[in-house]
């Protein structure tokens, strides 16, 4: 079925969104500025907060982003209705003492940042992003653009390099970027100079690699929408479209976007959902609202949390490596994730809910498990549970290629997703 209008609008928002974040610093800061232009208050942590009810607002710790929409007639029970998602993606981070290079090339010294698909990350080029923290005190966002590239081997020089690919993490993923003298060279000067900053003035620096390239719709009926990390943008930006547009009627509970940062290597960080972070603004807004433990634990009992991430799309060439039964395949909706061992935070509740917020979108829905031989990652979804006690229920679309440095999705599901969160918000 050819995709609508409305969906490769959302695809190419996505796209934009995307390129705007090529770090979760990044994303944190987009996540807000498209708030703050459609109406929302910036706020800061360090700051006495506005009164309440009613009211949008975000605010910003490090890589994360959290906001909300308060109804005018809130109380000290309204619960909240929470669409998480992350804002990391896996891929490489830039060392100290970062200048390296021999035999005439100037290259990265780069780590390993999470789980990606490394040779993924081949023959592209890449650009470094993250932030810069300065001698004056001051933090800004750097971006450098098309920069670096990882060249493979030629098959010339490895006549079995299609008999298998396995690249050494250290030796041979550190990216060039130019040629010269590593001792008269400096790539943070780089950074400072995409920052309008001298590199005299960075004192620390949380800087990673991320793909260049700008997302793309393709395939019969635009049916196919290829990115870098996917995982997990394109929940994020489902959510800031959702809480964007969102008008809350009489009664309705509290919406709330929390946009994690370190998902992808466990959550366990003042920005990650193990973190603090939500717990902190959530008892921040209802103290705001009059209300005491009690009643926040109240408002709880009544409240959901939506975990958005991806899943796996049932692949053609390695059909096995899925469940033979349950197989979702991209642009048949967004995905209801499962596990019986508690990766995901689904149970049969969750289940019949996340139902009901499909079907009043008007999205249909797929079901994801595991296959028994090929285990499961996790999400935020059972944290966010363990941590708060909220009902939490595990979601996302399909996709291909997970943790490549760029990802495949279904257009339609893209679009159906912020649908579905739309519905969710409204209760």
């Amino acid at each position: 079925m050819p995709v609508t209008p409305a969906a490769l609008a959302h695809a190419e928002d996505l796209a934009d969104f995307v390129a705007a974040s090529p770090s979760s610093y990044h994303a944190a800061a987009e996540v807000a500025r498209r708030l703050e232009e459609s109406g929302f208050t910036r706020l800061h942590e360090e700051d006495e907060w506005p009164l309440q009810p009613g009211g949008r607002f975000v605010v910003v710790r490090d890589g994360a982003a959290i906001a909300w929409v308060v109804p005018s007639d809130a109380a000290t029970t309204t619960p909240v209705q929470i669409f998480g998602a992350h804002t990391d993606s896996p891929g490489f981070k830039l060392k100290p003492q970062p200048t390296t290079g021999s035999r005439g090339w100037l290259q990265a010294a780069v780590e390993v940042y999470g789980g990606p698909l490394l040779n993924s990350w081949l023959d592209r080029e890449l650009r470094l992003a993250g932030r810069l923290a300065l001698s004056d005190g001051r933090v800004v966002l750097a971006d450098t653009g098309a920069l670096l590239r990882l060249p493979q081997l030629a098959i010339h020089l490895d006549r079995g390099v299609n008999n298998g690919l396995a690249l050494d993490k250290q030796t041979e993923t550190q990216p060039v970027w130019g040629l010269g003298d590593p001792t008269e060279a400096d790539i943070l000067a780089e950074l400072a100079a995409s920052a309008d900053v001298a590199a005299s003035e960075i004192r620390g620096y949380d800087v990673v690699v991320a793909d260049s390239a700008r997302g793309a719709v393709f395939g019969k009926d635009d049916a196919f929408f290829a990115s870098g990390r996917l995982d997990d943008l394109a929940s994020v930006h489902a959510g800031v479209v959702a809480l964007a547009t969102h008008e809350p009627s009489a009664g309705a509970p509290i919406a709330v976007l929390a946009a994690f940062d370190h998902e992808e290597l466990g959550s366990e960080s003042r920005s990650g959902a193990a973190g603090p972070f939500l717990e902190d603004v959530l008892e921040r807004l209802y103290a705001r609202l009059g209300a005491d433990g009690s009643a926040r634990r109240q408002a709880y009992a009544s409240s959901w949390c939506l975990s958005s991430d991806v899943g796996h799309s049932v692949h053609p060439n390695y059909a096995a490596k899925h469940d033979p039964v349950v197989q979702p395949v991209l642009g048949s909706g967004p995905i209801l994730k499962i596990n019986a061992n508690q990766r995901y935070a689904t149970d049969a509740i969750g289940t019949a809910s996340w139902r009901s917020w499909c079907e009043r979108a008007g999205v249909a829905t797929q079901e994801f498990v595991s296959n028994n031989s090929v285990p499961c990652g996790s999400t935020i979804g059972p944290i966010t549970a363990t941590r708060l006690g909220i009902r939490t229920v595990d979601v996302g679309i399909p996709i291909l290629s997970m943790h490549s440095a760029r990802e495949l999705a279904g257009v339609s599901d893209l679009h159906d997703l912020a649908r579905t969160a739309q519905a969710f918000f409204a209760g």
